[in-house]
């Protein structure tokens, strides 16, 4: 079984070239706009593409040459796309890193790829390679963006550019002369994989995949040289630079927000038309949103109830393949409690809000039902690391809520017997760095080989069942894709995760924990005395039940969770249980609660 698209021809051989074209042609307008001392400040495309080349020139002068690898550590910020593109300038090599790493995952990394610089933001992020660098005797020198460095091997972000701005003088042409000789081949970055399973792999992708990918979102009408987009995502991730590219291709202006926290706030400030996402964020302002409507009194709170009770039957119709479905309770909702959610929801977040993208995990199909009908777009699509993340997404009005759409232009996909999804395109990975038994894996014959479980529907749409390795076998043989169910009881607004467990074990379990504003919030409202520790509260254990019992009723026997446990506390990157797109660590979170997984299984 196969789809595919046209391809499509690359019109510059770089990311950075692409760049350049796009701020010469923009020159004034604003690229990025960040909050600097209460007020939010412009960059402009013109300084933007000054201060990158002033980076790559002072890279050059302190001997950076083409190919270098070099690491970049921080917080997505104006500085951040300053350093990278002054990097890709200096013919060099991006090595994004997360901020939320250790130092000895900073360590592993820039081992690994051999980098001989490093860009750090923070103290913070300063310090953890300072902890390290005994260790990596490759390391010539770290720039950080802010604070003054220690000794010779450690400079700031303005002394490089001041350097680049005097070594200029001396060699004129030898910026446009590096940007002439990048070839397309020439990788751009190496984005590490989360290592959950073991070593973090290098994923090598190059200049080709990138020019590719920037194209396409222009292309396929998802971004506009008109709009504004909120960024919080971070830039050491795929998702985040395939937006990136789509931004230096397109023109667009992005603006940061300022913390993951402040998302809102800064959306109700700068008025953005698209933001990419996460589902996380979307899972936390529904959950924000049911909670304050089942907490209403009176009419206006038994109106809402219906409609989400309409809005549950409708979504049960439509993954059953039926029209309609709700019946006088949906009416009532799309009529009566919807458009006013949707007036308060968009003016929440600016009034100009066009679309959203949601990718980086599964996003639950009654989620985006609901903002669907509180007048709000969110386009979902998918893609991995290995395939430059762009791969398939839903198109703006042709939104098939429950897919992540065709395959963008010029990506096939194909099938495989039992149901892997199989891709190959523009782009898809060179490789992973010094790696080629792992590399041989996963390509075969020009295809990719996901790791996920889905099929195409009747448009050409993909739809995931799961990742392959994540499908639980019961000890009766049976298959359950666990993220179904999770996401369906993470719609619950006293949830706030899920994990399912049951592999080779003859019952499902779950680990679960509370989302504690939303439960103490109903609490008040309901004047309802909760103890101290949630976790050990019969109320709370009761609801959370009662939540398990309504997804329960909806599977087969061998699919409904028997037994599960409320954690005493939320999972968090810093806790080590999500990945900085906050998703759940699955086999970290398996091994951390193994006594307590086991303790279900006892006879």
């Amino acid at each position: 079984m196969e789809s595919g698209a046209g391809g499509q021809g690359a019109s510059t051989r770089s990311v950075v070239a692409m760049f350049e074209a796009t701020a010469a042609r923009e020159g004034a307008r604003a690229c990025t706009r960040e909050k600097k001392g209460g007020a939010w400040v412009d960059t402009s495309w013109a300084e933007m593409a000054r201060r990158a080349r002033a980076v790559s020139d002072g890279l050059a002068s302190l001997g950076v040459q083409r190919g270098d690898r070099i690491g970049l550590l921080g917080e997505t910020a104006t500085d951040w796309v300053v350093a990278h593109l002054g990097i890709l300038g200096a013919g060099a090599v991006t090595v994004p890193i997360y901020q939320s790493n250790k130092p000895h995952e900073v360590q592993y990394i820039l081992q690994d790829s051999g980098a001989s610089w490093i860009f750090c933001d923070a103290e913070l992020q300063v310090q953890k390679v300072r902890e390290v660098r005994g260790q990596l005797p490759g390391l010539k020198g770290l720039v950080r963006f802010a604070g003054p460095g220690q000794g010779d091997f450690e400079r700031t972000l303005a002394a490089v550019e001041a350097a680049g701005a005097a070594w200029r003088k001396g060699n004129e042409g030898a910026h446009a002369a590096r940007v002439a000789a990048i070839a397309l081949e020439d990788p751009a970055c190496f984005i590490y994989t989360s290592g959950t399973t073991g070593n973090p792999k290098g994923v090598v992708l190059t200049n080709a995949n990138w020019v590719y990918e920037g194209g396409i979102s222009a292309q396929i009408d998802l971004i506009r040289p008109d709009d504004l987009m909120l960024l919080f995502l971070p830039l050491a991730h795929s998702f985040a630079q395939v937006m990136a590219v789509g931004w230096f291709g397109t023109g667009f202006t992005v603006a940061f927000v300022e913390s993951m926290e402040k998302i809102v706030d800064n959306a109700a400030e700068v008025r953005p038309t698209v933001m990419p996402s996460v589902p996380r964020v979307f899972e936390k302002a529904y959950n924000a949103v049911v909670s304050k409507g089942l907490g209403t009194p009176g009419l206006k709170g038994k109106l809402f109830k219906m409609a989400l009770r309409g809005l549950d039957g409708y979504v049960l119709a439509r993954e059953q393949g039926r029209t309609g479905g709700g019946g006088i309770d949906f009416l009532l909702g799309r009529k009566l409690v919807f458009p006013k959610l949707a007036a308060a929801l968009k003016e929440r977040f600016g009034g100009r809000m066009r679309l959203f993208i949601s990718g980086g995990a599964p996003l639950s199909p009654k989620i985006n039902w609901f903002f669907h009908f509180c007048g709000m777009e969110i386009l979902e699509g998918y893609g991995l690391t290995e395939t430059s993340a762009g791969t398939f997404v839903n198109r703006p009005g042709q939104n098939r809520i429950g897919t992540v759409g065709p395959p963008v232009p010029g990506t096939e996909v194909k099938i495989a017997a039992d149901g892997e999804i199989l891709i190959r395109g523009g782009g898809v990975m060179k490789e992973y760095w010094r790696n080629p038994a792992a590399t041989a894996e996963v390509l075969q014959d020009g295809w990719l080989l996901t790791g996920d479980i889905g099929h195409l529907d009747e448009a050409g749409a993909l739809r995931i069942t799961d990742r392959k390795k994540d499908i639980i076998v019961t000890a009766g043989g049976k298959n359950v894709a666990p993220q179904n169910l999770e996401n369906e009881l993470k719609t619950d607004p006293f949830i706030s995760q899920v994990v399912v467990h049951g592999d080779k074990r003859k019952f499902l379990s779950a680990l679960v924990t509370v989302n504690e504003e939303n439960v103490r919030k109903w609490a008040a409202d309901h004047k309802v005395s909760l103890a101290p520790r949630l976790h050990e509260d019969a109320v709370v254990r009761e609801r959370i039940q009662k939540a398990i019992d309504a997804v329960n009723a909806q599977q087969a026997s061998y699919a409904t969770i028997k037994r599960f446990a409320i954690l005493e506390r939320d999972f968090t990157q810093e806790g080590g249980e999500l990945t900085p797109t906050l998703k759940v660590k699955r086999k970290v979170v398996s091994e951390r609660f193994r006594a307590l997984l086991d303790s279900f299984y006892v006879e």
